[in-house]
């Protein structure tokens, strides 16, 4: 992959392109020292993926993530000094599209080699989704119908802000189970509940082993295992497939909750770089569940929403400000639906 560096601090940029060097398979299309070069660089010269500082004179990471993936849309991988401490603009970027976070890498011999792996780890995995991996589990057996009713969201880049624009919307008496699948980092899960949780009427918190989806309560997929469920009623993780580029991945969950749940399900696939989800989604919709998709003009990242809508996936496909209005309408209250969905 060409890969470019928006970064002002001379030292993080040279230690870049140390581990860059280190993987012949890229190279480095140009550096940028702020936001606002880079905004301009990728209009010029768009590379395939951008590794991102996040504090920057002029314009910041989350501002150029903005601007890019409204401009020059590309795979934006954020890389700044201890990503924990900066959470809440880790998130902020990647409601703006960009697809994950790591640590910026030290210099130094052995320093450099250490924080070469995750680096190279995120652009590997980064690499698959840009070449489009295929997901390779398959749905099976009927869910039973019952009077439960769950929501299965799938999101990746630009999801987190699309997650708290949904549940900012919903009430606090809804009545459905929701489980959210979101493309993260598991070092950044609990900090990605803890903020939609600011953002939601309704309790949100990590999925543990063994929980059971409740009315009225969000999970969250915690880990980079697979969160699926293993019974009619319980969630769990699993490692398996190993080899889905997506982790934790939305078509292993989608499969699960088809073989599995029982009762109604209303699947939401949100913007997200790749195809993961569309293939689930599909599954859900021909067990006759009623499934929605983001609409491009609000998509942060116009690709798992496409890819459903390419395998007419979607029973809807709506602008992100009417998604948390159709759930309420489907959904909201445990006096309007009852049994399966349409």
């Amino acid at each position: 992959m060409r890969i470019a560096i928006v970064n002002d601090l001379p030292l993080a940029v040279e230690a870049m392109r140390r581990v860059l060097a280190m993987a012949p398979q890229h190279q480095l299309a140009w550096v940028a020292v702020d936001g606002a070069q880079a905004v301009e660089l990728c209009r010029r010269d768009r590379p395939d993926l951008v590794l991102m500082d996040l504090i920057m004179p002029r314009m910041d990471g989350i501002e150029a993530t903005r601007r890019i993936m409204a401009q020059s849309p590309c795979a934006i991988l954020i890389v700044t000094a201890d990503v924990e401490t900066n959470a809440s603009r880790v998130f902020a970027a990647m409601g703006e599209g960009a697809l994950d976070a790591v640590d910026t890498p030290l210099l130094g011999s052995q320093e450099t080699r250490w924080g070469a792996r995750p680096l190279l780890a995120k652009i590997d995995v980064i690499a698959n989704l840009v070449n489009e991996g295929n997901p390779k589990q398959r749905p099976v057996d009927d869910a039973r119908p019952q009077a439960r009713q769950l929501v299965a969201i799938g999101a990746s880049a630009g999801g987190p802000t699309a997650l708290a624009t949904v549940l900012k919307s919903l009430p606090n008496n809804f009545a459905a189970s929701i489980v959210i699948i979101q493309h993260v980092d598991a070092r950044f899960a609990p900090g990605l509940a803890n903020w939609l949780s600011q953002h939601s009427a309704l309790p949100v918190r990590l999925a543990s082993e063994g929980d059971r989806a409740l009315p009225g309560q969000v999970l969250v997929a915690g880990t980079d295992n697979h969160l699926v469920f293993k019974s009619n009623r319980q969630l769990g993780y699993t490692p398996n497939p190993i080899d889905q580029v997506y982790r934790p991945s939305v078509d292993v969950f989608f499969d699960s909750v088809a073989r599995l749940w029982g009762g109604t399900v209303t699947g939401v696939l949100l913007t997200g770089m790749g195809s993961d989800g569309a293939r689930g989604l599909k599954a859900l919709r021909d067990l006759g569940h009623h499934t929605i998709a983001q609409d491009q003009a609000t998509s942060a990242v116009y690709g798992m929403p496409k890819a459903a809508a390419t395998l007419d996936a979607a029973t809807d496909i709506l602008p992100l400000s009417r998604i948390a209005s159709r759930l309420t309408e489907l959904l909201g209250s445990p006096r309007l639906r009852r049994g399966t969905a349409p």
